[in-house]
């Protein structure tokens, strides 16, 4: 079985974001990165697979240098390959990044064959445009599911769960098939030592990427509210006790 698991490298969630003055870009001065969450249960949910149906996995990313970085970790808990679509601005607008990448998995699959599942997250940690998967199976002219919360593999076809208002939704697919990962689909490993040692010597091949701008522009970044808190001592010692006994008479607690 061959498996692509694609990944974006995203600020660290729950991090301040600061946005640059002129409102077009976010201020990575003093942000720390990762994969986004979805992204880290579709590189767990690919090694699993390869673990149970034998064959390889090849992780992908769009993005910059420095996402050398989340290829690597993925390369350290069992991903065989990394393959690195290098762009020198911060992102790419939703066409034009699945246009990059159904070029780099159609190079990929003439030199090595076709993937069986290429996996994405449901959406990206920080824009969330929910596109790119699905503009990628369209291209590819392949079934997709996204949100999916169970994956299970039976010769050319595979079942895909994923949970509803109703309860919850089985697709039965025949391969190749793309697939969108929610987190919660599995817990992902930790890394070893030796899989951080190993991750160091594995060859991040580089393609080009190749995609048109797409019609959708970025505009301007807004700063979103901040929610602030405050805190009321209700007092010291002894001194406090009938402030508390009037907060949770307040409250209800006590009638």
């Amino acid at each position: 079985m061959r498996v692509l698991v694609c990944v974006k490298r995203v600020p660290a969630p729950g991090a301040k974001i600061n946005i640059t003055a002129d409102g077009q870009a976010v201020d990575t001065a003093y942000l720390a990165f990762t994969t986004s969450p979805h992204e880290e249960c579709a590189v767990e949910a690919a090694v699993q697979l390869v673990e149970q149906h034998g064959g390889e996995s090849t992780v992908l990313t769009l993005g910059p240098a420095e996402a050398d970085e989340q290829l690597r970790y993925a390369a350290s808990i069992g991903v065989n390959k990394a393959v690195l679509l290098p762009i020198a601005t911060a992102d790419w607008d939703p066409q034009r990044t699945a246009a990059a990448i159904t070029a780099a998995i159609r190079e990929l699959e003439a030199a090595g064959g076709a993937f069986d599942i290429v996996l994405f997250g449901n959406e990206s940690a920080d824009s969330g445009n929910f596109q790119v998967g699905v503009r990628v199976a369209h291209a590819l002219a392949r079934p997709m599911v996204n949100g999916i919360k169970g994956i299970e593999v039976d010769g050319a076809a595979v079942r895909a769960r994923r949970d509803s208002e109703a309860g919850v939704e089985v697709y039965a697919l025949h391969l190749p098939v793309v697939l969108g990962v929610k987190e919660g689909i599995n817990l992902p490993r930790y890394p070893t030592l030796k899989g951080r040692l190993a991750s160091k010597k594995v060859a991040v091949e580089q393609a080009v990427p190749q995609g048109v701008a797409g019609g959708q522009q970025m505009v301007t970044l807004v700063q979103a509210a901040e929610q602030a808190s405050t805190t009321v001592m209700l007092g010291n010692g002894p001194e406090a006790a009938p402030a508390v006994v009037d907060l949770l008479e307040e409250l209800g607690i006590l009638k």
